[in-house]
């Protein structure tokens, strides 16, 4: 392969930013079947905010026949002259945790149709081990007619995005690559080597590859489940969690984790992928799924501490009034994707409570489409007198706010992210 032409398949979260960092050297065909995400894109407007208007205005090109840009396209005849394709969709899981291939599938059945001798296609998206090359590969073997590893090759470099951190973006942090033989390997860690300044670290296989992801995110869950354990208990025993967690981090070798909500595309995500394999194989894997558990109570658990709170204070609960700050799954960023502050507002409801929410990062269609209640983005749509103030999620808009004269003489606010002083709340994680 004498030059490379790249099309990348989803531009969301991940593929966005690495088709972007790759246009500044290759010719680059972005593709999605959204087509509002695409005309958006090809005005420069990124609503992730991933990349910045003016950088990929910059990279934007209008025809596939520049020697480099960003060509954005939802119109798949226009793959065809590409010779390496990199697959970065979403990988969900159903209402059982059970993993949905479906973006998957068709992203290779489209990749398929105009795969050719010699191209490569890589896959991006967080999988168990074993999905490249036992679901994706014999889709797009069916389908080109093509032979596995003489005609195309393949290969997996598990994408390591933190949406909202302007900090560790795409080229800055180190990429795990693989590929489908040795010398397909090769390729592919010099391809991703040349953008990211990070380094890369070439995996013997796609498998360790794919592997090696699903237990990044797996162990971040378990550690957060059991600091959010700890916060349980030590809100039985009256001790602030925080203040224990500060002492312990004075040692050298202590590894500092915070508790809260876990949501979000990848860490209360991924770890179910691990899982669902294991099972398959035979293996009951109690940890991972003891973290999930106790993850994912956590919402729960805060709505069912504010009512308690509320009770102490003499509130009556039906009909009072609550308000939650922040629904992103994380700070400073709109991605509500698998947020877990649904959970606090739902148990909240079965007690009759009525409640807003206010975000001035996410999207009210957004989240009107995902979530089914009305958004509040503005703070002049913040009534006042709440019986209860959840802060959810630590944006830094929420520090510059009086959230203090927004409750009531009874109210009460609870902390999920202990971003405001401690004498200022009833109660924290």
């Amino acid at each position: 392969m004498k030059t490379h032409k790249i099309t990348v398949i989803g531009l969301g979260y991940v593929g966005l930013p690495l088709a972007a960092e790759f246009a500044k050297k290759y010719p680059v065909v972005g593709f999605d079947i959204n087509t509002l995400r695409v005309g958006d894109l090809k005005q420069g407007k990124d609503k992730t905010l991933e990349v910045e208007t003016e950088d990929l205005k910059k990279v934007l090109v209008t025809n596939t026949k520049e020697s480099k840009g960003l060509f954005i396209t939802n119109n798949p005849e226009d793959l065809a002259t590409s010779n390496v394709y990199i697959i970065t969709v979403p990988t969900p899981t159903d209402a059982l945790n059970k993993p949905i291939f479906t973006p998957l599938v068709k992203a290779s059945e489209t990749v398929a149709k105009v795969l050719k001798k010699g191209d490569i296609v890589i896959y991006e998206s967080t999988v168990y081990p074993g999905v490249t090359e036992d679901i994706c590969v014999p889709i797009l073997v069916a389908q080109s007619g093509l032979e596995y590893n003489v005609d195309f090759f393949a290969g997996y470099s598990p994408e390591r995005i933190n949406p909202g951190d302007k900090k560790h973006t795409v080229t800055k942090i180190l990429k795990v690559t693989s590929g489908s033989t040795p010398e397909i390997a090769t390729v592919v860690d010099d391809l991703y080597k040349s953008i990211i300044t990070a380094g890369t670290h070439k995996a013997p296989s796609i498998k360790v590859a794919e592997a090696a992801k699903v237990i990044e995110n797996s162990q971040r869950d378990i550690n957060i489940a059991f600091v959010n354990e700890l916060s349980k208990i030590f809100r039985i025993l009256d001790i602030d969690t925080k203040a224990v967690l500060e002492a312990a981090g004075t040692k050298w070798n202590f590894i500092n984790f915070t508790p809260g909500l876990v949501g979000g595309h990848c860490i209360g995500v991924d770890p179910y992928y691990l899982a669902q394999k294991a099972i398959e194989s035979g293996y009951n894997p109690e940890i991972i799924l003891a973290g999930r558990k106790m993850n994912d109570s956590m919402g729960s658990y805060v709505a069912q501490e504010t009512v308690k709170m509320m009770i102490k204070k003499g509130a009556t609960i039906k009909g009072a009034k609550a308000l939650v700050l922040g629904i992103t799954f994380k700070e400073n960023c709109p991605d509500i994707r698998n947020s877990r502050v649904i959970d606090i507002i739902k148990e909240l409801e079965t007690y009759h409570v009525d409640v807003d929410v206010f975000d001035p990062w996410a999207s009210a269609e957004e989240v009107k489409h995902e979530y089914g209640f009305d958004l509040l983005c503005s703070k002049t749509e913040i009534s006042n007198n709440y019986d209860a103030i959840i802060l959810a999620v630590s944006h830094n808009e929420f520090l510059k706010m009086d959230i203090e004269k927004l409750k009531s003489p009874i109210g009460v606010i609870f902390d999920v992210k202990s971003l405001l002083p401690k004498e200022m709340v009833n109660g924290r994680l």
